[in-house]
């Protein structure tokens, strides 16, 4: 007889133990939801079954994509909103036992904090009877970011001078007002004296102007009164037909397309009229094809040797290659530079030739910064030294400048400022960094010149900095904040989120000071990969992006005068020499730009673009797919690395009708 104890002895091995249901579906609350700048949001999870039961024993891991610069969630599903912006949280929920784990998905908007100032441009002060204006009202955040309240105007002599919600000012009577722009309790004034109106006669000058699509013209506005004499205070209100040009506030105007256009000038109700007659600009001319040299792998970053015999081409990998130049048809890899790395951005030596510096991100060790390198021997660059202290989070970019590394530092969003002249002993000296919470705070590139440093602040715009100029008492040790130029990058790309989803990446990703612009721009991604063109070679959406023509002539008050964005591309890397610029455009390849003259309006619509070298390769990493990292131009040859296909050596040729 079988006892009762081996019947359960024999029930246990023959029946299995319950398997753990697995996930099947993950809720995240909230899904949809807005935090100020600073604020912080707790996401909560809630994991269900195949037959929707709520589960209890779930492992949660916290992930973000798209906008990481802008915010960031910790373990616990804590978000917090470091600058304006969206970030795409995910929740990855497994179960210990059961099948392959489920993902969540919900969507954190990071806006502006409250207005707190209201900006009014332009600034009057004095008007004529019958004359009308238009005020823009701009409200900004403390933290200097765009606002777009409604604002409401008022006048406390609307007799004297009207204003309507739009701001449009019409003076009425001689006499004196205050006009006043609202955001909730905040307000900003303006006083206003009218006075009778003397004008007796306006005129243009030029009347006639013949230009190229691109030229500036700078009309001058003349009002006389009664005895012919030059009144110096009337300012007109500016238009232009057809609608192919722009004539801004200062009367500068600028054709994108050929045609003849009429420029007109209004004061008090008096008009003045000149024309203007625009043909193409007609500036493209062929390139030619010099060398090339393939990189295994994925190419970044090159940079010229001083002598012009060798270049540095840094990877998305452990290696930097040395590559002999000398004969640019037939260019070879002379040696190479392995280091703990998953990824060398940057490259760039001394303005001698001597020692430079490469950077370090990715590490195994964690220990990451930047590598002093010795180009003694420039074909056989060596390490000779390191400088990790205060930068082991990673460095993505730097700038050698008369004796120092300005460096950016991942982990912090800050500049750091390393002597290394010494350079088997490097050492800190300086860090700056915008006053912006660290979730939010990202430096992607610095730019020195003439003793000013130009940073890429990602979400704060350009930044300048003096660090030896003298126009605010900087050096190196001390750098002193000259002037900052932000502006809307979510409102300026808003299309690239509608197509790419929320989360996308967008930033101020670099900038270059020539005379007196500076050339800034954009880097931006969709936040998943396109169904035509796929994923880049980073596992990002498709390149956006373009470049901001900022005015710097008043460096106090930096302005935007132009703007250029390729149709087909990302603005990445940039370089300009004389007139001409040179830039890496993603998925577009080389693009090189007509940039001479004044610069105002549309440079794409204008006809500047010279000439375009397409840097897809059958045998790339990713075939035919450009992914031109930037450019550098020198005796007539401009070297162009692409992730996907390695350094091409291209020239652009003279146009054959050109006069010698």
């Amino acid at each position: 007889m079988v006892s009762a104890a081996l019947l359960l002895v024999a029930f246990q091995q023959v029946v299995p133990s319950p398997v753990p249901q697995s996930v099947v579906r993950v809720d995240i609350e909230p899904r949809d939801i807005a935090i100020e700048v600073g604020d912080t949001v707790r996401l909560t999870v809630a994991a269900y079954d195949s037959s929707g039961a709520r589960l209890r024993d779930i492992r949660v891991r916290w992930f973000q994509s798209g906008g990481q610069f802008e915010g960031a969630v910790d373990s616990t599903g804590l978000v917090t909103g470091g600058s304006t912006g969206s970030l795409r949280i995910s929740a990855l929920v497994s179960r210990r036992g059961g099948r392959a784990p489920a993902t969540g998905f919900a969507t954190v908007r990071i806006v502006p904090r409250p207005a707190a100032r209201i900006a009014l441009e332009p600034v009057l002060s004095t008007l004529y009877v019958g004359q009308s204006a238009q005020v823009r009202a701009t409200p900004y955040s403390a933290d200097g970011d765009r606002r777009y309240d409604e604002v409401r105007w008022e006048s406390d002599a609307p007799e004297v001078v009207a204003v309507t919600s739009a701001g449009r000012l019409t003076a009425l009577r001689p006499g004196r007002a205050t006009l006043s722009a609202r955001v909730g309790t905040l307000a900003e004034r303006m006083s206003l004296r009218v006075s009778a109106n003397p004008v007796a006669s306006i005129e243009l000058d030029p009347s006639r102007a013949t230009v190229r699509t691109g030229d500036v013209v700078a009309f001058t506005f003349r009002a006389r009164d009664t005895a012919g004499d030059l009144l110096t205070d009337a300012s007109p209100e500016w238009a232009v037909s057809p609608g192919y040009a722009m004539v801004d506030p200062d009367g500068r105007f600028v054709a994108d397309a050929p045609g003849t256009y009429r420029v007109i000038a209004t004061f008090a109700g008096r008009t003045a009229e000149a024309m203007v007659e625009a043909s193409a600009r007609n500036v493209v001319r062929p390139a030619a094809l010099v060398g090339r040299q393939p990189i295994a792998g994925t190419a970044a970053e090159f940079w010229l040797h001083p002598n012009g015999r060798y270049g540095y081409v840094t990877t998305v990998g452990d290696r930097l290659y040395a590559i002999d130049l000398s004969n640019p048809g037939a260019p070879f890899i002379t040696d190479s530079v392995v280091v703990d790395a998953r990824h060398i951005n940057d490259v760039m030596t001394t303005e001698d030739g001597k020692v430079g510096v490469m950077t370090r991100e990715g590490a195994s060790t964690r220990q990451n910064g930047i590598v002093i390198l010795s180009f003694e021997d420039p074909a056989h660059p060596k390490a000779i030294a390191e400088f990790t202290e205060t930068v082991t989070g990673g460095v993505h970019s730097a700038f050698v400048y008369r004796g120092y590394v300005y460096l950016t530092d991942d982990a912090t969003g800050s500049m750091r400022v390393i002597d290394i002249r010494n350079p088997y002993s490097p050492r800190q000296v300086a860090r700056w960094e915008v006053p912006r919470a660290p979730a939010g705070r990202m430096l992607h590139d610095i730019d020195v010149q003439d003793g000013l440093a130009y940073l890429s602040y990602w979400n704060d715009g350009l930044v300048i900095l003096d660090v030896g100029n003298g126009i605010r008492g900087g050096t190196p040790e001390d750098p002193q904040l000259v002037s900052q130029f932000k502006y809307d990058l979510d409102a300026l790309y808003r299309d690239v989120e509608a197509v790419g989803g929320p989360g996308f990446i967008r930033g101020t990703h670099t900038a270059w000071r020539h005379g007196r612009y500076v050339f800034v721009g954009d880097e931006v991604f969709a936040a998943t990969p396109s169904p035509l063109t796929g994923p880049t070679v980073l596992g990002l959406g498709r390149p956006y992006g373009g470049l901001h023509v900022v005015d710097v002539s008043d460096m106090f008050n930096p302005r935007e005068v132009a703007y250029y964005e390729p149709r087909d591309g990302g603005a990445h890397n940039i370089w300009v020499a004389g007139d001409t610029l040179y830039l890496g455009d993603y998925q577009g390849g080389l693009r090189v730009l007509d940039i001479s003259g004044e610069l105002r309006g549309d440079l794409l619509r204008q006809g500047r673009e010279i000439a375009h070298v397409y840097t897809g390769d059958p045998k790339g990493t990713m075939p035919n797919s450009p992914m031109a990292w930037g450019a550098i131009y020198r005796d007539g040859r401009i070297y162009v690395p692409d992730m996907n296909s390695g350094l091409w050596i291209v020239r652009v040729e003279s146009r054959p009708d050109a006069v010698p």
